[in-house]
């Protein structure tokens, strides 16, 4: 799986956090590095933010990015972006929220196996 490559990588290049209430696993969060060229260093890319509903609005997801930026910033990355769903409210709040913003790229892909 994708996790597991993650896992299995060099430590600089991802992290994996998972946040637990009484030895649950109730929220994840991970970050890659990637090469900017037009900022001539190291960013990151936060891929997947996931609470449980049972935990959101309780401070979960804000912990695993404040995290998630201790590490960037000791590793030396210039910055973070978070993807998110356009059409998923709720996470676009909750990082308007959380003091990160809307850039005007927009995510273009295609996919090479079906």
């Amino acid at each position: 799986s994708g996790l597991e490559m993650l896992l299995a990588g060099p430590p600089e290049r991802a992290l994996v956090l998972v946040a637990e209430s009484n030895g649950e696993v109730v929220g994840m969060v991970t970050v890659q590095t990637l090469i900017s060229t037009a900022e001539g260093g190291r960013v990151g890319l936060v891929e997947d933010l996931v609470v449980d509903g049972r935990f959101r609005s309780q401070g979960t997801g804000r912990r695993l990015l404040e995290e998630v930026i201790a590490w960037a910033g000791k590793a030396g990355l210039t910055r973070i972006q978070l993807l998110a769903d356009q059409a998923n409210a709720s996470a676009l709040r909750f990082s308007h929220h959380a003091g990160w913003s809307r850039t005007g790229m927009i995510c273009i892909r295609k996919l090479l196996r079906p």
